[in-house]
C-alpha cells in the first residue's frame, strides 16, 4: 500500500552542531527540540499522539515511555528506530504508516545526541598504540567478531575507505574528485548560519593538503563528530494544511538492510542504497531527473559519490566526471547537500542523519534564507547506516 500523499511534514526543529555539549543530557536535547518544532508547526502537545525515538544511552530500555513522561506525552503509538544514520530518515515513513494504520494522527520525530570533552588522565605518560580487541566467542559471535575485528577493521574509516579503493580499482576516481564534494558543501555551509564550518571558506587544495586519515580518504573528506539534536513533526492529510508552516508531503519511501559486517556486504558497488532510492521514487511516481534537490548521507564523500550513481543521478562508473562537470551548490545546477551536508554542517550523531531531512523539509517550505532553491518542488533525502548497511530514500514535495 503505497503512502504516497498520506501525511507530511509540518514542523522542523535543528539545535546548530557544536563540538561539545557541556553538560547536557540526550534528554535535555531532545526535548528542546521537541518543543521548538510543535511551536514550528503550530501544534499543541495535547495532539501530539505518536512518537519515534532512537536507542538512548544511559536508557537501557524502556526508552519512548521515559521520552514521552519527560515531555508530558500520552502517545497512542511509541516505538525505537534503530538504523543508524538511516534513523531520521526512516522515522518519516514509519510515522506516516501508522497515521495511514490510524495508529496516531501526529507523530513526532527526535533525535539527538551528545558529545562531552574528553579529559586527560594525570597519571597517562603515553598513549598506548590502537591494538584489535580481543575477542570472547561466548559472548559475541557476529560475523564482525570472526572476520572483522581480529584484522583490526575496528571504525568506519577503514571501512569507506575500502569502498573508495575498490571504487577507483573500478571506476577510476580522482582526489580531486572527490574533494569537490566537500568543497562545494563548504560552499554551501559558507550560506548556512547554523552550519558548525560556516565561517571557514574551503578549497580543493586545502583538502588534498589534510592528513591522510586512512588511505585514501583525507581528514577533509570525513565528517567531524559533534553534538546536537533535531525534530520532525508528521502529520495526516487533513490536518497537515491547518499547520502554521506549509507542508512537506511524502510522496515515497524505500528501505534496505543488507548486512552489519562489512565482510558480509553483497558487493561494495552495488548496495541496498539503490533499492532503497528505486522503492521511493517508483511509489513518488517521478523519475531522478525531476528531483529538484538532491540530500544525500555524506559521512565520506566516497558515500556521496556511490549514491548519486545508485539512486540514478548518473550512471555506474560516472560519479566522478558528473561532480566534476556540476555546480554542486545551492545556487548550481545540481544542488546537492545545501545546508552543507555533515562534511560542513556538522554530525552530531542522529541528528546528523537527520539533517538531510530537515533540510529537504525546510527547502520545500522555502525557508532556507540565503541558500533557497527557487520553485523547488521535488526534493531526494537519503539517510544511510553503518557501513553502507541501512539505506532508507524519501521524496518530499510541495504538492501532494
Amino acid at each position: 500500500m503505497s503512502l504516497k500523499g498520506k501525511a507530511a511534514v509540518v514542523g522542523v526543529a535543528e539545535r546548530a552542531p557544536q563540538r561539545y555539549s557541556g553538560n547536557l543530557t540526550v534528554l535535555d536535547l531532545l526535548s528542546g527540540v521537541a518543543v521548538e518544532a510543535m511551536e514550528d508547526a503550530g501544534v499543541a502537545r495535547s495532539e501530539v499522539d505518536g512518537l519515534l525515538v532512537h536507542p538512548v544511552g544511559g536508557l537501557p530500555g524502556f526508552v519512548p515511555a521515559t521520552v514521552a513522561e519527560y515531555l508530558g506525552l500520552r502517545p497512542t503509538f511509541a516505538e525505537v528506530v534503530d538504523l543508524g544514520g538511516a534513523t531520521g530518515a526512516g522515522m518519516v515513513w514509519r510515522a506516516a504508516a501508522a497515521i495511514q494504520a490510524g495508529m496516531c494522527t501526529t507523530c513526532l520525530c527526535l533525535t539527538g545526541s551528545r558529545r562531552r570533552a574528553r579529559r586527560p588522565r594525570p597519571d597517562a605518560v603515553k598513549q598506548e598504540p590502537l591494538r584489535p580487541r580481543s575477542i570472547q566467542p561466548k559472548r559475541d559471535r557476529s560475523p564482525a567478531a570472526e572476520f572483522d575485528l581480529p584484522y583490526a577493521m575496528i571504525g568506519a574509516n577503514v571501512g569507506y575507505a575500502m569502498i573508495a579503493t575498490r571504487y577507483t580499482h573500478e571506476y577510476g576516481l580522482g582526489d580531486e574528485q572527490r574533494a569537490k564534494v566537500a568543497v562545494d558543501q563548504r560552499r554551501n555551509a559558507n550560506a548556512n548560519p547554523s552550519a558548525i564550518f560556516h565561517d571557514e571558506p574551503l578549497t580543493i587544495d586545502d583538502v588534498l593538503a589534510s592528513e591522510m586519515i586512512c588511505e585514501p580518504l583525507r581528514m577533509l573528506e570525513i565528517v567531524m563528530p559533534a553534538s546536537g539534536a533535531a525534530a520532525l513533526l508528521v502529520t495526516s492529510a487533513d490536518r497537515a494544511d491547518d499547520a502554521r508552516q506549509p507542508p512537506a508531503w511524502l510522496l515515497g519511501a524505500g528501505e534496505s538492510v543488507t548486512h552489519s559486517s562489512l565482510a558480509q556486504a553483497p558487493a561494495l558497488d552495488a548496495t541496498g542504497v539503490g533499492i532503497a532510492a528505486r522503492a521511493a521514487l517508483a511509489q513518488a511516481g517521478v523519475e531522478p531527473t525531476e528531483v529538484g534537490l538532491a540530500s544525500l548521507y555524506d559521512c565520506y564523500t566516497i558515500m556521496v559519490l556511490l549514491t548519486l550513481e545508485e539512486a540514478g543521478f548518473c550512471g555506474r562508473g560516472e560519479a566522478g566526471p558528473f561532480v566534476e562537470a556540476h555546480d554542486l551548490t545551492y545556487g548550481g545546477d545540481f544542488p546537492l547537500n545545501t545546508h552543507g551536508g555533515q562534511l560542513s554542517f556538522g554530525q552530531a550523531g542522529m541528528a546528523g542523519g537527520m539533517s538531510h531531512v530537515t533540510e529537504a523539509v525546510r527547502q520545500i517550505q522555502g525557508r532556507c534564507g540565503e541558500r533557497q532553491i527557487p520553485d523547488l518542488e521535488l526534493a531526494y533525502a537519503h539517510g544511510n547506516g553503518g557501513i553502507i548497511a541501512e539505506q532508507v530514500g524519501l521524496v518530499l514535495g510541495a504538492q501532494r
